[in-house]
């Protein structure tokens, strides 16, 4: 299971913050049009950037566990807003990419297995989130 991850203005730009999970230091920043300095990935970057990467580790788990030919896999994100009973939503779109030589059954049970990734699941879902200030 993911640890805790601290996000923290780094005075750097007018929204830079600095991204710390672990022994790992990102940046987040707003793209320049948004009135940042676009000096690291938009948070909605770093919300489908998990999801890529779970989508393609739980991929690349199941076919070592069943023996797929898989060779490769890359994931591209997209993030748009659309319509649902009259109601804006987000939307995230995934294009996934396998490579092997894979029939076309396993390909479909890949996919398959891509809805069941951990944060895929998540955020079909609805989360509780709580909030409160620190002392």
């Amino acid at each position: 299971m993911s640890g805790t991850v601290v996000v923290a203005e780094n005075g750097q730009g007018r929204y830079q913050q600095q991204v710390s999970a672990g022994k790992h230091i990102m940046l987040a920043d707003e793209p320049e049009s948004m009135g940042g300095g676009d000096a690291g990935p938009a948070p909605f970057d770093f919300l489908m950037a998990g999801l890529g990467a779970c989508t393609s580790m739980t991929l690349r788990m199941y076919a070592e566990r069943k023996g797929l030919a898989l060779t490769g896999i890359s994931v591209v994100l997209n993030h748009d807003k659309t319509e649902v009973d009259g109601i804006q939503r987000n939307r995230i779109s995934r294009q996934i990419t396998l490579e092997g030589n894979l029939s076309d059954a396993e390909r479909q049970r890949l996919l398959e297995i891509a809805e069941k990734c951990p944060v895929h699941r998540a955020l079909s879902q609805s989360f509780v989130l709580e909030s409160q200030l620190a002392n």
